[in-house]
């Protein structure tokens, strides 16, 4: 199973601002990111985060996409109790180390890019 929202298609990521581009790109960092294709908040979300990583550069080796079906028990598939996902979509920074740095869950006030370009920033201010 794949996660067919998470491509770009017609989305491009014209007017992200430079900084959010190379907060993306930032060496080191993971995506893993899980949704599903049947969800309404993917599908309107991931095809622009997908142009956003594009844009930034960010390798196919470095993202790690996690489809995710409903089940009896709420949302099931790979890495969803490991990494606590109740609610998709859902986007885990990490460092090469493994460790999390920053993580959007459903919905902000922003593009997935920006809020994690956001969150990515403070934690870089307070290392």
């Amino acid at each position: 199973m794949t996660l067919e929202t998470l491509s770009p298609g017609d989305a491009d990521a014209e007017g992200l601002d430079e900084a959010i581009l190379d907060a993306l790109a930032a060496d080191g960092h993971r995506f893993k990111v899980w949704g599903g294709d049947w969800c309404g908040d993917c599908q309107r979300q991931l095809p622009a985060f997908g142009a956003a990583l594009a844009a930034a550069g960010v390798p196919d080796d470095r993202i790690e996409a996690f489809p995710v079906t409903k089940g009896p028990n709420g949302k099931e598939g790979p890495g969803v109790e490991e990494y606590g996902i109740e609610f998709i979509p859902t986007v885990v920074v990490e460092d090469a180390d493994g460790e999390e740095l920053a993580r959007f869950v459903e919905d902000a006030d922003v593009s997935i890019a920006e809020a994690l370009a956001r969150d990515l920033a403070d934690v870089e201010a307070t290392a």
